[in-house]
C-alpha cells in the first residue's frame, strides 16, 4: 500500500502574475514553438502588442504603425492616444488592468481580458513602454516581469503615442527565430481589416484600400478566377468571395473583431450554410452544399460585442450573439448574405452563369465519383481499424475538441526502420504516425479521381479528414520525415506535389513541413552533440576537442528511437513549407514535375527548398 502524502499549509502557494504566467505560459499565449510555425508563441506576443495599436486606429487615433524586427528584438511604435502617462507600469503589468473594459471606449476590440501586454512582459527578458501624450513621455523598463527602472514625466517633442520594445525570453522560447514571411502575413491581415491603415515593416509599406477584395486578390491569381471577385460590404460584415478554377477544395479566411480566426467558429459556419442557402434559392435547385462550396476561396470580417473564443489565443469563435440589439450571429450573417449576394447575383448575369457552370460541373465529377469515393471510404475505415497505416494520437481518441488542432502532429514518414523509431520515440498525447509504403505517385495533372483511386493517397486524405475543406483538419501540424539523401528528397517532392494538386490551402496555411534530423552525431565521453550541418560538425569537434567519435546518419532508420526523443520533442526542428509569391502553383507544380531532362531533375533536387522557399534554420 502506497504511503499517503502530506498535505499541509506548506504546499498551499501564491503566485503572483508573472509566476504564474511563465510557469503556465500555454494559458496566455497557446502553444511555445520556436517560430517556425505561425501559431507559434514569439508571434502570439508581437500580435498582443500590435492589437493595442490597431485598436488605437479604429478609434480613429494614428493612421501608421511602425514596426521593427532586428534578431530577436521586436519594437512597435504607433501614434495613437497613448497610455495614460499615470498608468504606464500598470498596464503592463498589472492583471485585468486596462482602458478595455469600458465598453464605451472599445466596444468591438479585440483584447478584452487585460492580459496581453503583462504576458509579453512577463515573457520577456527584456520589455520598454514608453507613451507620450500632451507633450511629456513616461517609461518603464522590465526583466521577465520585473520593474527595473521607471522615468519620471518629461517635456518632449516627440509626436504622441505608444512604443513597445522586448526581446523574448530564450529559456521559454528555445532556439526561436522571427520569420518575415509569417510576419508579413499578419500585418497583411490587419490592414485588409483596417483599410487606411499604413503599417511599415522593417523598412516596406503595407497597406490596402479595398479590405478583403485586396486579400483575395493576393491569395488566388487572376487567372484562376472562375468569376471577379464579389465584395460585400455591410455595418459590422465584411465578406469577398470567388470560386477557383482548379483548386478542388474549400478555402476561407475568417475574423472576429481583427482578430484572424484560423479555426473558425459560429461566423464562419454560418457563413458556409448562408452562401449554400442563398445560391440554392436564386438558382431554384437543391443544389448539393458540397457542390456549391466546391473550390470557393471566401473571406469573412465580423464584429462582435464582447465576444466568447474557445482559446486565450482567439483561434476559434464560441459566441452565438453579435451584441447590442442585433440577432445571433448565425441569423445575422444569413440575412446579409442573403441579401447582398443574392442582390449581386441579379445585377451580375455573368458572374451567376460562371457560377452556375462551376456548380454543374462539381455535380457531374461527384457523381462519376460517387462509386470510387464510397469504396475508398470503406477501404480507409477498414484500414484505420486494422491500424495498418495510421498510429494515432490520444489527444484524437478523447471527446474534447478544444484547440486540439493546435497541439497536434502527424508524421508522413516512408520505411519501416524510421516509421518505427518515430513511433517508439512520439509523444502518443499529441504525436501520430502516418507510414508510406514505398514512393507516393506523381500525381502531377492528374484529377481528383487518383486520390481514391491510390491506397496512399486515399489513406493520407482520410487520416487528415481534408476532402471538402480544411475546417476539420485533424492535425495542426503535417510533417514530412524523410532521409536527407536524393530518394528522400524525391519522396519530398512527391509529397510536396500532391498538397499542391489537390489540397494547396495545406501549405498556404502553414501546415506543412520538413523535419530536420541531424547528419552527424559528435561525442565524447562525458557529452554528445547532434549536428544538422557541416558547420555544426566542425563547431561540435573544436568544442569537444580531442578526437571525439564522429557518426555520419545515412538515414532516419539508423538513429535509435532512444536518439529520435530528442529530435521530435521540445527541440524538434521543422522548416515550414511556403508558396513562392512570385509563382501560380500551376507554374510551380509544372516546373517540378514536369518533362525534364536529368540535369534539370538534379537541379530541382539541390534546390527543392530554396525553391518552394521552405525557410531554413
Amino acid at each position: 500500500m502506497s504511503k499517503e502524502t502530506k498535505y499541509t499549509e506548506d504546499n498551499i502557494r501564491s503566485l503572483d502574475w508573472k509566476e504564474h504566467i511563465r510557469m503556465r505560459p500555454g494559458m496566455y499565449i497557446g502553444k511555445l514553438g520556436d517560430g517556425s510555425s505561425a501559431d507559434d508563441g514569439i508571434y502570439i506576443l508581437l500580435k498582443e502588442v500590435l492589437d493595442n495599436s490597431i485598436d488605437e486606429y479604429v478609434m480613429g487615433a494614428g493612421k501608421t504603425i511602425e514596426i521593427s524586427i532586428q534578431g530577436d528584438k521586436v519594437i512597435v511604435r504607433d501614434y495613437g492616444r497613448g497610455i495614460p502617462l499615470g498608468k504606464v507600469v500598470d498596464v503592463v503589468s498589472k492583471m485585468n488592468t486596462g482602458g478595455k473594459y469600458d465598453s464605451r471606449a472599445f466596444k468591438k476590440s479585440v483584447g478584452l481580458n487585460g492580459v496581453g501586454t503583462k504576458a509579453v512582459n512577463a515573457l520577456s527578458k527584456y520589455f520598454r513602454v514608453e507613451s507620450t501624450r500632451d507633450g511629456k513621455s513616461a517609461s518603464a523598463e522590465f526583466e521577465k516581469g520585473n520593474l527595473t527602472n521607471q522615468d519620471t514625466l518629461g517635456e518632449t517633442s516627440r509626436r504622441r503615442g505608444t512604443k513597445v520594445s522586448f526581446v523574448p525570453d530564450e529559456t521559454i522560447f528555445k532556439h526561436y527565430k522571427y520569420r518575415t514571411e509569417y510576419v508579413a502575413k499578419m500585418l497583411k491581415n490587419y490592414v485588409y481589416l483596417n483599410p487606411g491603415l499604413t503599417i511599415i515593416f522593417n523598412g516596406e509599406k503595407y497597406f490596402s484600400e479595398n479590405g478583403l477584395k485586396d486579400l483575395l486578390s493576393d491569395n488566388i491569381n487572376e487567372d484562376d478566377r472562375l468569376y471577379p471577385i464579389i465584395h460585400l460590404l455591410g455595418d459590422d460584415i465584411e465578406i469577398a468571395i470567388t470560386h477557383s478554377k482548379t483548386q478542388y477544395s474549400e478555402e476561407y479566411h475568417s475574423f472576429v473583431n481583427g482578430q484572424h480566426t484560423t479555426q473558425g467558429g459560429t461566423h464562419q459556419a454560418a457563413f458556409r450554410e448562408a452562401v449554400v442557402k442563398t445560391i440554392r434559392e436564386f438558382y431554384g435547385k437543391n443544389y448539393e452544399a458540397s457542390d456549391i462550396r466546391k473550390s470557393i476561396v471566401s473571406a469573412i470580417s465580423i464584429k462582435v460585442m464582447e465576444p466568447v473564443f474557445e482559446s486565450q489565443t482567439k483561434t476559434k469563435l464560441g459566441s452565438t450573439e453579435m451584441g447590442g440589439n442585433l440577432p445571433t450571429v448565425r441569423t445575422y450573417i444569413n440575412d446579409f448574405v442573403k441579401t447582398k449576394l443574392d442582390n449581386f447575383l441579379h445585377k451580375n448575369s455573368d458572374t451567376a452563369e460562371a457560377l452556375q457552370r462551376k456548380i454543374l460541373q462539381a455535380e457531374r465529377e461527384r457523381k462519376d465519383l460517387s462509386g470510387i469515393r464510397k469504396l475508398a471510404r470503406e477501404r480507409a475505415k477498414k484500414a484505420s481499424l486494422h491500424n495498418k497505416k495510421l498510429r494515432d494520437c490520444r489527444v484524437h481518441l478523447t471527446d474534447s475538441k478544444k484547440d486540439r488542432n493546435l497541439e497536434s502532429t502527424l508524421f508522413i514518414t516512408e520505411g519501416d526502420s524510421a516509421s518505427g523509431s518515430i513511433t517508439k520515440s512520439r509523444d502518443v498525447n499529441t504525436q501520430a504516425v502516418f507510414s508510406l509504403r514505398g514512393k507516393p505517385l506523381n500525381s502531377y495533372n492528374m484529377s481528383k479521381k487518383i486520390v481514391y483511386e491510390n491506397e496512399e493517397f486515399n489513406l493520407l486524405q482520410a487520416a487528415l479528414n481534408i476532402e471538402e475543406s480544411l475546417e476539420d483538419l485533424r492535425y495542426n501540424n503535417i510533417v514530412i520525415a524523410t532521409d536527407a539523401d536524393v530518394d528522400g528528397m524525391h519522396i519530398r517532392l512527391l509529397l510536396i506535389t500532391f498538397f499542391l494538386q489537390f489540397f494547396p490551402e495545406v501549405i498556404k496555411e502553414g501546415h506543412l513541413y520538413i523535419l530536420q534530423t541531424p547528419l552527424f552525431r559528435v561525442r565524447n565521453k562525458k557529452e554528445t552533440i547532434y549536428c544538422y550541418s557541416e558547420q555544426e560538425r566542425r563547431d561540435a569537434i573544436e568544442k569537444l576537442s580531442g578526437k571525439p567519435e564522429i557518426t555520419r546518419f545515412k538515414g532516419l532508420g539508423e538513429i535509435s528511437p532512444d536518439e529520435f526523443v530528442h529530435f521530435i520533442g521540445d527541440d524538434i526542428r521543422l522548416d515550414p513549407v511556403m508558396l513562392d509569391k512570385e509563382k501560380s502553383i500551376e507554374e510551380l507544380l509544372s516546373f517540378y514535375m514536369g518533362k525534364n531532362t536529368p540535369s534539370r531533375q538534379e537541379f530541382i533536387i539541390e534546390n527543392l527548398k530554396v525553391e518552394l522557399d521552405v525557410v531554413e534554420e
